[in-house]
This record gives structure tokens, sequence and C-alpha cells, in this order.
């Protein structure tokens, strides 16, 4: 008897598991490029293997806006296994979420940027005997999305791109534009750029590809606040995607995720075989080539925005949370390790793909995955 009973639990717990793995091969993104039925199933299959140690309590955090819809996933499947915590992630933005972290008013940030000397400097006076460290943990193409009636496949080049975004391409049936897009019935219409309206990493990323592709044709000096003049402004990419969404000719950036519902995604000439597209494949090529030029604990990463690699997407951002490598609160500690690691592991990285975001590559994953277990 008690043979059998073990036989039929392990007959359920297998049809368990093919329907979990079935149903996450199935479900399909949302509208805001967050993907509810992966998430589920992710959360199913991996919250076995989700150390939660003594975690408890409230998890606050703030920050990148452009990994909010991972965060989302890994919260979920998280505190499905750790029901002792609630994590609260804002998103807020880059900018906003550093700002949060060195006034000490969150367990970690996310930043699509890394912290610059004079940040470190300031978060030394929250973690102490520390300081706060860059640990790249989810990589993704910044798509530039466009609402373009009748134009379905536009390529453009990183000075097409640039021009457009400070103005100087203003229409549509631009001789530029139509040189790039030879079959394409491109329209006699005003282009509407849309940019950031809040300080953003993914300004700053975006801003460093132009900045490195096309240096005569962006004279900025780049950073997480827009300086071009013109255009549309909005908050989070998520408000960016609304307004390329409700606008004819409208073009803007944002990351992958939100690239959804209508909107058509640019094939960038890059100097390769073949334009290539926003993919998460292209942002882990892109990535695998990028340098760990933080000292110590800290992991940032140097991109290269030039790559002419087939198949490598130049305008990928690597998302960081940032935390304390030493003096972090006893009260979130736990949370925060047990959090971090999950999202570093195997199974934290493994649903990136499947809702438009990108792994971090083993050989720098591997690192943070250490530098994590030595958080105190």
């Amino acid at each position: 008897m008690k043979l059998q009973r073990m036989n039929r639990r392990a007959l359920t717990l297998g049809a368990l598991a093919v329907s979990g793995a079935l149903a996450l091969t199935a479900c399909g993104s949302d509208d805001t490029g967050s993907n509810e039925g992966g998430s589920t199933s992710s959360a199913t299959a991996a919250a076995g293997d989700i150390k939660c140690d003594d975690a408890k309590g409230q998890l606050l955090a703030d920050g990148s806006s452009a990994q909010k819809n991972a965060i989302d996933a890994w919260v979920k499947n998280f505190t499905q296994a750790c029901n002792g915590v609630q994590v609260n992630y804002k998103g807020s933005g880059s900018g906003a979420g550093v700002t949060a972290f060195t006034q000490g008013t969150v367990a970690f940030a996310g930043s699509d940027s890394a912290l610059k000397p004079e940040e470190v400097t300031a978060s030394k006076s929250v973690c102490t005997g520390g300081q706060g460290i860059d640990l790249p943990m989810v990589a993704g193409p910044i798509a530039v999305a466009y609402n373009v009636s009748g134009v379905d496949d536009l390529v453009l080049d990183a000075a097409t791109i640039a021009k457009i975004f400070d103005g100087k391409i203003t229409n549509w049936n631009d001789e530029a534009i139509a040189k790039l897009n030879p079959d394409a019935k491109l329209p006699d219409l005003k282009i509407q750029p849309y940019h950031r309206s809040d300080e953003s990493g993914t300004t700053d990323n975006f801003t460093k590809y132009l900045i490195a592709a096309t240096p005569d044709n962006w004279k900025y000096e780049g950073g997480k606040a827009w300086q071009a003049k013109g255009g549309q402004s909005a908050a989070g990419s998520s408000g960016v995607a609304q307004g390329v969404k409700q606008t004819n000719g409208a073009i803007g950036y944002m990351e992958l995720s939100y690239a959804k519902d209508g909107l058509g995604t640019v094939a960038i000439d890059t100097g390769a075989s073949a334009p290539v597209k926003a993919s998460s494949d292209g942002a882990t090529k892109a990535v695998a080539a990028a340098q760990v030029v933080g000292t110590g604990s800290d992991l940032s990463l140097k991109l290269d925005y030039t790559t002419k690699a087939d198949g490598a997407y130049p305008i990928t951002l690597v998302t960081y949370e940032i935390a304390c490598d030493k003096g972090n609160k006893a009260a979130t500690l736990p949370a925060t390790k047990a959090f971090l690691r999950y999202i570093a592991s195997e199974q934290g990285q493994g649903i990136l793909s499947g809702i438009d975001y990108a792994p971090i590559p083993d050989a720098i994953i591997t690192k943070v995955r250490t530098t994590v277990e030595g958080l105190s």
C-alpha cells in the first residue's frame, strides 16, 4: 500500500510538471510586455528551488522601469515560494531609484546605468563600512518603435535615427529614410518623436548608442536626462509606448517588452550583412562582448554600441541591481540576498527570454552569484 501511494504521488507530480511546462510554452505576452502565463508556470516549476532562508517582512525597492516587467515576473515567483516576504518595486525610473538608494529608503535599486563616482560616495553613508555596487542582472534591447500606417518593415541607421530625434528629419518620406527603404510606401506625414520626460537609464543607453555610432549627428553629452530640443515626452517606458501607440507618425525608444500591440520595431542597419531587429538573442550577443570595468565587488560593464557583428543588436542596455556590498540593514539583508540570489539563479534568468528580455551571459552572471552570496 505504501509503495502504491508513492507511485500515485510520483505520477501526480509528473503530470503537474508537464502541464506547467506546456502552459509556459503556450502563453503569450500581455499588452504591457509581462507574461502572466509564463510567470505562473515558472513559479510552479521553480518554487522548490528558491532558497528563502530567514527572509521575511517587506522589501522596498525602486528604479529602472526598463526591468519592471521582469521584476514583476520574478516577484510573483519569489513570493509564491517565500510567502513571508512582500517585495514592493516601484519602477519610478533609474534616477529615482539611485536617489532612493543613496537616501536609504530602499533595500536595493534598479538602474540601467552604473553608479557614478559621486553616487558611490553618497552610498557610503547608508552602507555602513561598505558602498553601493552594480550587479548586472537583466539585459534587453531598446527597441526603436514606430506607428506609421502602411509601413510594416522599417530600416534605419544610426545617422537617420539621430536626425529624427534631433528634429533634423521631420517627415516620413524624407529622402534619407526612402533610401534605406526603397520598397516601402512612405507617407507624406510629419514625424512625431517621443522621448522620456523623467531621468532614465533607457535614455542614457539610447544616447550612448547615438554618441558612439554617429558622433557627427549627435552632439549632446548624453546622460539620464533628455537633452535634444523638441519632440514629445512621456514618463516611463510605458508612457512613451502609449504615446507612440496613440499617434500616427510617432516614433520612440523603449524596451522591447513595451513595443507591443500594433507598434512596429525598426531594424538597425549596423553595417552587418543584414539589418538587425531588436530581439533577446540579439541583445545577448551584444552583451556577451561586454567588458567588466568595475573594481572589487562592482560588476559594471562596458558595452560596444558600434558592433557590426551579424545578429548583434547595438542598442542594448543592462540593468543593474544596486545593493550595499557591506552594511546592509539587518532587517532586510536576508530578504535582499534571497531575492537577488533567485533572480541571478538559472531559474530566475531562465524566464527572461520568454518575456522579451535577455539573460546575462554565463561568464558574467556566475560572478554576480558569487558576489550576492558575499553581501553582508
